[in-house]
């Protein structure tokens, strides 16, 4: 209940965090299950808090996603909650980009491709860094 009552937890986070304080996996399958019953342990919960903390914290959708399945969350509920082609992701994306540089277009095809770095490794797909720079540039 410590670790609850301090954030919104994946079951499978919850679960190697319980089975690495040495706690037996039985014992630790049954609270769990017995934590969502009750609906005090909820990945779909879990999900939405996580991604609208990384969203504010300017991760784009692949970085996203893949940070979930690092918490094991399973395809299907991220996608669910995750679009990478939804239009909303472009306010995100201007954001992150006018806070790193600026809102200065890039001069050479040099600094475009450290910009696109930046970006990508953000989480951002190519198709939505071409719209954000087709976008600044007309």
């Amino acid at each position: 209940m410590d670790l609850l009552a301090r954030r919104e937890h994946a079951t499978g986070e919850m679960r190697k965090k319980l089975i690495g304080k040495g706690i037996a996996v039985p014992l630790v399958d049954a609270a769990l299950e017995k934590l969502v019953a009750e609906g005090l342990l909820s990945d779909r919960r879990f999900v939405e808090v996580f991604l609208l903390s990384r969203k504010n914290r300017g991760y784009g959708p692949l970085r996203i996603q893949a940070e979930l399945r690092q918490r094991g969350i399973d395809d299907e509920l991220i996608a669910d909650h995750i679009d990478p082609r939804d239009g909303l992701w472009a306010d995100s994306i201007r954001a992150v980009w006018c806070k790193r540089f600026g809102n200065r277009l890039p001069q050479d095809m040099k600094e475009r491709a450290r910009q696109a770095r930046f970006l990508q490794y953000r989480g951002f797909t190519n198709e939505q860094i071409s719209r954000l720079f087709k976008h600044v540039e007309s």
